[in-house]
């Protein structure tokens, strides 16, 4: 059943209704995911412990306890907080993380919005949970909070402008801004005249997309980036006056964000839903394509969680100071060498 198909047999209302479910099962799906896969058992398995084992076997229904756990606590409002913004600022983190994956491709037909500009689209609804961020630390009325908030906000403004910069050269190399062109720019491209496996970007972009994944950590707050939640000095920073079912939305906001963030690496740099050697315009990647983004999903993950539990924490002054005077430098020096590539050959 094709798209035109789909949109003849049902309603608009059913059509918007079966695109809200999907994205949030896209979106919950990976956030769930990985949590199971990395919070528990990878960093457990790293520390040589088991990590949950009672709820499911081998633990695989802990989330759903702690799920449960968090829905029944009390939702607290601090007394002196501004309740309406105290309230809002877990949803604009979560409007940001659905957002994101609306233009991010699981087959050739099999994407939400078709957009000629769906990177640059990615990357500003990207900088949303910093708005979110700033609102849940200024509306705690709690200096902990505020400090967390206005850390959190240098450091994601920093990280920015690496993170747009290291897809530039993608976007230079492929020549085209739509997510689904980039996609098929490496399925169809060839290196040095053999299209065998295409040409994926992470080839020769392995400059850029080492400057996204370091961005994106620094994105998503966590270890060596965590700063604005550092327990020894803020306690957990913006999210310490919150609770129950708003502590939670921000707790899926972060693996969901990483989750998203880890399909749109894949997307850039590893061919997205593609396989090498299939015609990418056959309609079995309709049913495949997104088993195989799911794929290399967890693969980009791995390497994700993999430094978060491995490196110590930045000092604020380092953590400037990569961003400013190493990933933008290099990160502009990549986008010049494809350039001028580009030209030449």
């Amino acid at each position: 059943m094709n798209t035109l198909t789909l949109a003849v047999e049902l309603a608009y209302w059913q059509q918007t209704t079966l695109r809200a479910v999907i994205g949030l099962v896209a979106v919950l799906l990976p956030a769930g995911t990985l949590v199971y896969l990395f919070l528990f058992k990878m960093m457990s398995f790293m520390q040589s412990r088991l990590g949950p084992m009672e709820a499911g076997p081998y633990g695989s229904l802990q989330l759903l306890a702690e799920v449960g756990k968090f829905l029944q606590k009390e939702d607290i409002v601090p007394a002196k907080a501004d309740r309406v913004v105290f309230k809002a600022a877990p949803f604009v983190v979560l409007v940001s993380t659905f957002l994101l994956v609306l233009v991010i491709p699981g087959g050739p037909d099999l994407v939400f919005i078709d957009v000629d500009t769906g990177i640059f689209l990615a990357l500003a609804v990207s900088s949303i949970s910093v708005i979110g961020i700033l609102m849940a630390g200024w509306a705690s009325a709690s200096k902990y909070s505020l400090l967390g908030a206005l850390r959190a906000t240098g450091q994601l403004i920093a990280y920015e402008l690496p993170l747009v910069l290291a897809v530039m050269g993608v976007v230079i190399q492929a020549g085209t801004l739509n997510m689904q062109g980039i996609v098929m720019a490496q399925a169809q491209g060839e290196i040095f005249g053999f299209g065998g496996i295409g040409s994926p970007f992470i080839l020769t972009q392995f400059l850029g997309f080492a400057i996204f994944l370091i961005a994106v950590q620094a994105e998503l707050t966590q270890p060596p980036f965590d700063m604005p939640v550092a327990e020894s000095e803020l306690v957990t920073g913006y999210l310490t006056e919150y609770s129950g079912m708003r502590f939670l939305m921000f707790f899926i906001g972060e693996f969901a964000t990483a989750g998203i963030f880890a399909a749109l690496a894949s997307t850039l740099f590893l061919g997205g839903w593609y396989i090498p050697g299939l015609d990418p315009t056959d309609n079995l990647f309709n049913v495949i394509g997104p088993m195989v983004l799911m794929g290399k999903i967890i693969l980009v993950s791995f390497l994700i969680f993999w430094f978060r539990f491995t490196y110590p924490r930045f000092r604020e002054d380092q953590l400037q100071t990569l961003a400013w005077k190493v990933l933008i430098p290099l990160s502009l020096i990549n986008i010049v060498v494809t350039g001028v590539l580009k030209v030449v050959f």
